[in-house]
Parts: structure tokens; C-alpha cells; sequence
């Protein structure tokens, strides 16, 4: 009943302005969270659509000349964006975040696929794709998956983003406490 009372406020006239700020700052402290997410989204998309989609491309290509098209194309996207060298873990280093070595790794096979002349037989080159494909495509659980390290999409601004990201849930979390509050008294 005091919940009832409360919202209309005096003589039935609605809640009061402070409850009404009280849930509207509850609400704008989503916005970061909302805001960070649709960002991360947009940099998983962008690296998606120039760089492991074309890595997936050169990986299913049929001839030596298409693999190495597309794998230009994601090696000159990869140094466009600085994705040549580091990690992208944060707290500690390890294998699968060495973007140095996935950078490496797909420079190595573009000059392999760069020393493939007309005269080169057909089996040395089919075992050349072969080796790409393997090179830039994982298999997990049946499942087939582009070769990049975890949290690239974000590199070289993991630690930021880590920490801007935690600032903006401890936000939400503030804000879902802040209308829970406010609307149980």
C-alpha cells in the first residue's frame, strides 16, 4: 500500500519528481553498457567483413591466384589496423593471443603462395592450398573457424576497453539497483 501511496504521490498526482529522477538515472546508466556493446559489435563486423572473411575466402580458394588475392587483402587490412605485432590478452601472455605470430603466419603464406610459378605441377600447388586451408582455419567440435586470436577485433585497445567495459556494467549494475530501489519502497 505505501508503494501505491508513494507513486501517485499526494492527492493521487503521480509519483514525485524525485522517484521520477531517481528512475531516469537508473535508465541512463545502461546507456554506457548499450552503448559499448553496440560499438564492440560494429569492430567484430568490421573485422569480419576485411579481414576473416577474406582469410576464409583464400582458405576455400581453388587456385593459387584467388588464395593469394584474398590474402592480400586481409594481410593489408591486418597492417591498415596495426595488427602486426603484441598480444591481446591483458593480465598475462598467451600462444593463441600473439597477434606477432598470426600476422607472421599469414605473411609466410602470401610469400609461399608468391614463389608458385606457371611451370610449378599441379600437385605442389593443390598441396600448397592444401597447407593454406590448414594454416587459416581451425576445427573445433566439427565446427570450421577463421584462425585469428581471441579479442582482435579490439586490438591494440584491449586494456581500455577492458576497463571502460567494466566501468559501464558497474553502471548498469548501479542503475538496475537504483529502479529496484525505487520502486519497491
Amino acid at each position: 500500500m505505501k508503494t501505491v501511496l508513494g507513486l501517485m504521490g499526494r492527492g493521487g498526482e503521480g509519483p514525485r519528481k524525485g522517484e521520477k529522477m531517481k528512475t531516469v538515472l537508473g535508465i541512463l546508466l545502461f546507456v554506457p553498457c548499450i552503448v559499448f556493446s553496440t560499438v564492440e559489435l560494429v569492430w567484430a563486423i568490421q573485422l569480419d567483413q576485411n579481414c576473416e572473411g577474406y582469410l576464409k575466402r583464400a582458405a576455400d580458394a581453388n587456385t593459387v591466384e584467388m588464395a593469394k588475392e584474398e590474402l592480400g587483402k586481409a594481410i593489408e587490412y591486418a597492417e591498415e589496423k596495426k595488427l602486426t605485432e603484441g598480444y591481446t590478452s591483458i593480465l598475462y601472455k598467451t600462444p593463441n593471443e600473439d597477434v606477432g605470430f598470426w600476422y607472421k603466419n599469414l605473411k609466410a603464406s602470401s610469400d609461399e603462395l608468391g614463389r608458385v610459378k606457371p611451370e610449378t605441377p599441379q600437385l605442389e600447388r593443390t598441396n600448397i592450398l592444401m597447407k593454406l586451408r590448414e594454416t587459416l582455419l581451425d576445427s573445433n567440435d566439427g565446427k570450421t573457424s577463421v584462425t585469428v586470436p581471441p579479442g582482435i577485433s579490439k586490438y591494440p585497445y584491449n586494456t581500455a576497453w577492458a576497463f571502460v567495459l567494466t566501468l559501464a556494467v558497474v553502471a548498469a549494475i548501479a542503475g538496475a539497483i537504483l529502479i529496484c530501489v525505487d520502486n519497491f519502497e
